[in-house]
């Protein structure tokens, strides 16, 4: 059994980015919308189901979240075609089609209000200064965003993009060979991301999914279009395909996973480091940088210098907003009926494992 971790979040240079709209788009057998505010035990009734599904046997895609790796915004069962979300901000579900494919689990009824409001200042107070370290980090991240966009023009002036086009139309041709008799899917995540952690990739999903594992050692994004090019491919031959978005910037593509094939297509760069043997490698870094003139790459070097320090100082800002949240759940804990949340947990399992028999 093959347990997978993605994101559908990210914290890119345009603020929060989600791609939770795809559980909606995928009407689902049955899509479980949680809605709780901080503390009530949203990813714990997550990952209690899957465990219990999972000793049946169902195989479950874990989403992380984009602020706290260690924290769950949906599991998804693919046996099932069920998944269970956390509906509230900043990825806010609504059902579409109440019932017939989505449908609420309510939690705000195991919160004793009136205890809520005897700490309203209490929490209030860290509820902002949370959401302004998430203000904070966006700030930096916009920032980091012009720089890489910086970075960026001053290597592909150099860069010979249609060389590496010419390479990925060669390995188009050995790998994605015939037509399907009808177009594939594409499934549309995150690897991982900025957090506050740090830089996280899950490329244990890669391995998990795809024995050959084509790395395309990139810093800088140029190789985006090829993976676009790659995916126009796969997806001619028939292949549905896991397009990983690039979490900085989410209109491109970062990695690129054909499970059908087991085969991947992953990004490499600074801080991101592919710990597995590729069966095939791709220096794009190298192509890029082999013209630089001498002032072009100590000018580069620069640039580097104020990227690590804007990064640091994004993860400083996601760390400083975890600390806040952690400290407004620890306060709404007291408010919280666990036997409640836990006895609603137990019915929905109790349904979910009946759609295995």
């Amino acid at each position: 059994m093959k347990t997978t971790h993605f994101f559908l979040g990210a914290n890119s240079a345009e603020g929060f980015y989600g791609l939770y709209e795809q559980l909606l788009d995928a009407k689902l057998y049955d899509l479980l919308i949680l809605k709780g505010g901080p503390g009530c035990g949203k990813s714990t009734f997550m990952h209690r189901a899957a465990a219990a599904l999972e000793a049946r046997g169902a195989q479950s895609v874990y989403i992380h979240c984009s602020g706290d790796p260690n924290s769950l915004d949906a599991v998804f069962f693919p046996a099932i075609r069920t998944a269970i979300v956390d509906g509230t901000a900043p990825h806010v579900l609504e059902p579409r089609y109440m019932g017939a494919h989505e449908r609420y689990v309510d939690l705000s009824p195991c919160y004793d209000f009136a205890a809520a409001k005897e700490t309203a200042s209490g929490l209030t107070a860290l509820a902002d200064a949370y959401r302004a370290s998430y203000r904070e980090a966006y700030h930096v991240l916009r920032a980091l965003g012009g720089v890489d966009a910086e970075r960026r023009a001053l290597v592909s002036a150099h860069f010979d993009g249609e060389k590496l086009l010419r390479r990925a139309s060669g390995i188009a041709a050995r790998e994605l060979r015939g037509r399907g008799a009808a177009r594939g899917k594409t499934a549309e995540v995150f690897l991982g991301g900025l957090t506050c952690q740090g830089l996280v990739c899950r490329f244990d999903s890669v391995d998990a999914l795809c024995p050959r594992v084509y790395e395309l050692c990139d810093s800088y994004g140029l190789a985006a279009p090829t993976l676009q090019f790659l995916r126009g491919a796969a997806l001619d031959a028939g292949e549905d395909c896991i397009v990983c978005r690039d979490p900085l910037r989410p209109a491109e593509v970062q990695h690129l996973l054909l499970p059908s094939r087991g085969l991947a297509f992953i990004t490499t760069g600074e801080g991101l480091r592919y710990e597995g043997k590729p069966y095939r490698r791709l220096r794009v870094d190298a192509m890029a940088e082999e013209k630089l003139t001498r002032a072009e790459k100590a000018h580069l070097r620069l640039i580097r210098r104020v990227r690590r320090a804007l990064e640091e100082e994004a993860v400083a800002s996601l760390a400083r907003a975890k600390r806040g949240h952690d400290a407004l759940e620890a306060l709404y804990r007291p408010c919280v009926d666990f036997d409640a949340v836990d006895a609603l947990c137990d019915a929905e399992i109790a349904r979910l494992t009946a759609y295995l028999s």
